[in-house]
């Protein structure tokens, strides 16, 4: 149930492409869903509020620090009303420290989280990732908190307070570079294409180094538009039958016993060689025909996939993940499917509600309130916008 106040959640018209239509932002996130509006600032209001945590496993807020506690609704309280019930809350940077109050959006998060200092060309600015780590990934980390809070809750009947912070997610999703930051305090990283030495203090911006122990690079491929690349990673078991493979056909047939890329650390210190012999090779081949040729010999790679690509991908189709819905206010449009596939028990996507839609039907089948009720508190202005100050 999306709890909303009568003016609606301000992402219905963020960057709203259809005229009088939520926007796409709204309805891609808020499947599955039923609304229902409530003015919290009359006494009716709060108290559907209070008869909705006292019918509900889990209460989830994101506003800015403090807001909830301001309509009277602290942890506190809502523990009191429902010993039972588990609360998640999403801050920017958490309840405590000296951060707590600051306002955080998704870029931000990424900024603070060590995520935009390691994104990007080494000798380039900063960059932010075009996936959403920061609110979807910080999202996934508190289902994760609230359903091990439930588990806790089925074995002792009470309820608890579950706190992610957006910054904490991003540096979770770091790890790696926390990994390479201490390695940095005894030498230098070897799989880095850019030098690196002991006591650099922050771990560089990578590229397209893979960031792992194998190496790895995205290669342009034909016929070189911008997302012509096929990303490949050299493992050690594949180099010899690689090398094989692409010697011949570049004028390099000794390239398989070549002693500068014989082992791994051979290929670590010249690793800007060989990725330009390879892709030498590559330029020949689409990217989708060049993966048809390193699949046999186990390479893993893939091509760069733009939107179009996963939007027509017999792949993506063929698992669910790119979805047509109806919405009665956009007509026909597309979603992002279900990433996690349940045997017994598969979701389906359903469209986003528009504001209120489901208000009267929450507050009957979920409340138990009758016509008589719902009217009165109608009347009252529990579901409607407040009056402006003349």
């Amino acid at each position: 149930i999306k709890f909303e106040n009568p003016a609606g959640d301000a992402t219905r018209g963020q960057l709203r492409d259809v005229p009088n239509a939520d926007s796409l932002y709204f309805t891609m996130l808020n499947c599955n869903k039923r609304s229902i509006t409530v003015n919290m600032k009359t006494e009716e209001g709060k108290q559907v509020f209070v008869d909705l945590l006292n019918k509900s496993d889990i209460v989830m807020e994101n506003f800015g620090p403090g807001v909830l506690d301001r309509f009277g609704f602290t942890w506190e309280k809502i523990h009191e009303i429902n010993p039972r019930i588990v609360m998640g809350s999403i801050k920017g940077f958490g309840s405590t420290g000296p951060y707590a109050q600051f306002k955080a959006y998704e870029n931000v998060a990424q900024a603070m989280g060590g995520a935009m200092s390691t994104t990007g060309v080494p000798d380039g600015p900063p960059f932010v990732s075009g996936a959403q780590i920061g609110d979807s990934g910080t999202g996934l980390h508190l289902a994760i908190g609230l359903l091990a809070a439930l588990r806790q809750r089925d074995r002792t009947g009470i309820g608890q307070y579950v706190e992610v912070a957006m910054m904490d997610g991003i540096m979770n999703l770091c790890r790696v570079k926390f990994r390479d930051h201490q390695r940095l305090t005894r030498g230098g990283l070897s799989e880095f294409s850019v030098p690196t030495h002991k006591g650099m203090g922050d771990v560089p911006r990578g590229g397209n180094d893979s960031g792992g122990g194998q190496l790895g690079n995205a290669v342009r491929c034909k016929p070189g538009g911008p997302n012509d690349f096929l990303y490949i990673v050299i493992q050690e078991a594949v180099w010899d039958a690689l090398a094989n493979r692409i010697g011949p056909e570049i004028g390099m047939p000794g390239l398989a016993t070549d002693q500068k890329f014989a082992k791994i650390a051979d290929r670590r210190k010249n690793q800007n060689e060989m990725w330009e012999i390879i892709g030498e090779f590559a330029l020949k081949y689409t990217k989708r025909e060049l993966m048809a040729i390193l699949n046999p010999l186990n390479v893993p790679c893939g091509p760069i996939m733009g939107t179009a690509d996963l939007a027509n991908d017999e792949h993506v189709r063929g698992r669910d993940m790119w979805v047509e819905l109806d919405h009665p206010q956009r007509g026909k449009w597309w979603n992002v499917g279900m990433p996690i596939k349940l045997s017994e028990s598969p979701a389906r996507i359903e469209r986003s509600p528009t504001l209120g839609e489901h208000t009267e039907e929450v507050l009957k089948s979920v409340l138990g309130y009758d016509d008589a009720r719902i009217r009165a508190l109608q009347s009252a202005g529990a579901f409607s916008a407040p009056k402006k100050a003349a």
